[in-house]
């Protein structure tokens, strides 16, 4: 048994104390997959079957690597005969077996996402309600949270709070839909991603014998993340687990952020309430990371008042401070990001993939895609797509490009019927096929749509004339409007931007403010001041220009080739960040209302999950972390003044490195009077900002004369030396140290003015 003096002694106790309840809590880099690995050796090496180990997992990548990691300690068959795989593999299999029983055969279909959805949206066309109103997406979330509380169909209807809450929603029929599409699913012999956690339960609670012999079969439990475990994983863990409580949770309440999922962090924090007689090993011990970074993740941390206290500690290098970047704006934040990585490299001969960057929403990727694509950085999102390559983005795109240029097939296609006007795929088939034969572009023939001749009936006609006039009078516009005013026009009366507002669900907000994103860098565009060359053409800051632009940031033949051996810089969420580790780290838009998110700051819970989602990005770095935040940032086309966020006054001012930044102050949560969490849920907007948020004062503008010396977020460092015109709109022209002279419209240059 050699492989256990690997361990530490706090990591070798807990791999080896194999009866009765354990509660692994494991630190941050504090080595807990080797703990667990190292568990079931010990467990089969001790005698145990492993046909009677359960070991349950949330990735699938997780479980191969500790069954690969098995089969080298203890051989390749015991580790086949585990019951090791992730909860929804694990119970689909004991479905499988165990399915008459609930009436179901046992090759049963399992439902994706997409088919879920598309039985949904059947049901409310059946019924003929409006899928505005019930949207089969946000339908699909709300029987996915009612399954995973275990809450019936039947439950559901009868329920009156719960029924109250949609009437107030305007959904009051959200439970006849369940009921039917519960009904729909047994029928067809189906069960979606949800039932494999619901129909155990079921299975479990209603027939005992089949509950004793998986009690018996499962022997020994183990639980990785258990602090992402949801009520319906909780209460199968609970009666599985009742015969013989040989039951080991691993996990960190620390890292516990996926509430958003139904993750209940009193699973792990009640843990020792369920199991008096528990266990405790805390892997305290940090491997990961340098002294600087533990101690200011402790600090982070600290501040949460649910939590299991540990002393998280390290032997590493006291390693660099920590630095912290205050930036102007969004685009100087992803230069500042971009230069530091050009300097790191050079400074300690690494490669892109030394470095991570985090967000906190995927809208903040576009402003740093940009500078690391004009500094020939290579990168790949993780997680999520590229800001430009999401759906969303390139259904606008499509529309601009329709704009611009008329024959371009591709965007026809994917904007005839997007937002729905009842244009189905037949009569687009008719249309490309009468374009074909008479060699014109679809969109000549849309046009002209009265002379086609196509087999369509009236009220067809009468909406693809309407989308004909809609586009032409989008390409009117363009002619001699600005690119933000026109795709400002664009996303309102294509009803897109209204869409997604509406939807109030996590994926809706996000293409909404996706969306917002691409106006906004749009708004900047057209805030440039043009060179002298520039002002002499017809329209200096058109679409058409626009979009040139944004083909050439979106050439992703060499940055985003999947498969080519490139070093790339990790992009992604610090959601899709958790369990991955990097030598550098950046965090980026560390402001109020950002991070910690708007939504979040009025709720102790809701905080503290913000707190620990920040811990969770400290702790990605091994080497150095950097963070920044942007004073000013443009959102849904206007500036936006920003505060730094509190987190960062929670970090002791001798771990950072930032002479530009002056002391933070530290902030208390300070709830609305007669605020609750429930009311919090229900009641939370997107809330626009006011339409001079863009503005600088006229006071702010009297400060700059002729001879001051500034600098410009993209333009650096000037001086000014002429100014004309009257405030509001007064102009200054500044002779730039890099690119010359430069005339600007001072309320919207953001002009900082230096010593």
């Amino acid at each position: 048994m050699s492989y256990l003096e690997e361990l530490n002694d706090v990591q070798r106790k807990a791999a080896t104390h194999v009866e009765g309840p354990v509660m692994v809590l494991a630190g941050a880099g504090s080595g807990k997959t080797r703990v667990l690995t190292y568990r079931i050796a010990h467990l089969i090496e001790s005698g145990v079957d492993p046909f009677n180990i359960l070991s349950l997992t949330f990735t699938n990548k997780a479980a191969r690597e500790m069954k690969a990691r098995i089969s080298r300690l203890v051989g390749e068959g015991y580790a086949k005969a585990l019951w090791m795989g992730t909860f929804h593999s694990i119970f689909a299999k004991i479905l499988r077996y165990e399915a008459e029983k609930i009436g179901y055969p046992s090759n049963f279909t399992i439902y994706d996402s997409d088919d879920s959805k598309s039985l949904i949206r059947s049901i409310i066309k059946e019924l003929s309600l409006d899928d505005k109103v019930y949207k089969p997406q946000l339908v699909q979330r709300r029987i996915s949270s009612a399954k995973n509380g275990l809450i019936s169909a039947a439950e559901y209807q009868n329920d009156s709070v719960i029924y109250n809450d949609d009437v107030q929603a305007k959904k009051p029929l959200l439970g006849k839909i369940y009921g039917i599409y519960e009904k729909r699913c047994f029928k067809a012999g189906a069960m979606d991603f949800d039932d494999l956690l619901y129909k155990t339960n079921i299975l479990l609670k209603n027939h005992n014998d089949i509950l004793l012999k998986y009690q018996s079969k499962f022997r020994y439990i183990l639980v990785d993340e258990f602090q992402d475990t949801n009520f319906a994983q909780s209460s199968i863990l609970k009666m599985l687990a009742a015969r013989h409580e040989n039951i080991c949770v691993v996990g960190d309440d620390a890292q516990s952020i996926y509430a958003f999922r139904g993750a209940n962090i009193q699973n792990i924090l009640q843990f020792k309430s369920l199991y008096p007689d528990v266990e405790v090993f805390k892997l305290e011990q940090n491997y990961r990371s340098t002294k600087t970074i533990v101690a200011a993740a402790n600090q982070i941390i600290a501040n949460n008042k649910e939590q299991l206290k540990k002393d998280v500690w390290t032997s590493n290098a006291e390693g660099e401070s920590i630095k912290l970047i205050k930036c102007l704006s969004e685009t100087e934040e992803g230069n500042f990001i971009s230069n530091e990585i050009l300097d790191v490299k050079n400074r300690d001969n690494v490669t892109e993939d030394s470095f991570a960057i985090l967000y906190r929403t995927n809208a903040q990727s576009r402003a740093i895609e940009e500078s690391l694509r004009r500094k020939n950085i290579h990168y790949r999102i993780y997680g999520g797509l590229s800001f430009y390559q999401r759906k969303e983005i390139k259904d606008l795109l499509a529309y601009f490009k329709l704009c611009i240029n008329p024959n371009d097939e591709e965007a026809f296609k994917r904007v005839l019927n997007y937002p729905a006007r009842g244009i189905g795929k037949t009569t687009e088939m008719k249309i490309l096929t009468a374009a074909i034969e008479e060699g014109k572009a679809p969109m000549q023939i849309v046009m002209d749509i009265e002379r086609a001749h196509l087999a369509i009936n009236a009220g067809t006609k009468n909406k693809i004339m309407e989308f004909a006039r809609m586009i032409h009078s989008f390409q009117l516009l363009s002619k001699d409007k600005d690119a933000y005013e026109v795709g400002q026009h664009i996303a309102s009366a294509t009803g897109i931007l209204k869409e997604f507002y509406s939807d109030r669900t996590p994926e809706g907000v996000s293409r909404y403010e996706n969306v917002q994103e691409l106006l906004s860098g749009m708004k900047e565009f057209t805030e440039i001041e043009l060179s002298d060359e520039e002002k002499e053409q017809t329209n200096p800051r058109a679409l058409g220009l626009y979009m040139e632009d944004v083909a050439l940031l979106t050439d992703v033949d060499v940055t985003d080739n999947k498969d080519d051996d490139t070093p790339k810089v990790s992009m992604m969420t610090i959601h899709a960040a958790k369990g991955l580790e990097f030598p550098y780290v950046f965090i980026a838009g560390l402001e109020e209302d950002l991070f910690p998110s708007q939504l979040s700051v009025n709720s102790r819970a809701d905080l503290e999950e913000e707190r620990r989602l920040f811990y969770v990005a400290m702790t990605r770095a091994e080497k150095q972390a950097f963070l920044s935040f942007a004073s000013t940032r443009f959102r849904y086309g206007n500036m936006q003044y920003n505060e730094p966020s509190r987190f960062i006054s929670e970090i002791d001012a001798s771990l950072i490195d930032s002479p530009q930044v002056q002391k933070i102050e530290k902030r208390e949560l300070t709830a609305k009077p007669g605020y609750s969490l429930s009311n919090h849920v229900k009641r939370r907007k997107l809330v626009k900002p006011e339409a001079n948020a863009g503005s600088v004062s006229n006071a702010d503008m009297a400060d700059l004369v002729i001879g001051a010396k500034v600098r410009h977020d993209r333009f650096g460092k000037g001086e000014i030396v002429g100014i004309e015109g009257e405030l509001p709109n007064r102009k200054a022209t500044v002779e730039f140290q890099n690119i010359g002279k430069k005339q600007l419209l001072l309320k919207f240059a953001k002009l900082q003015i230096i010593d």
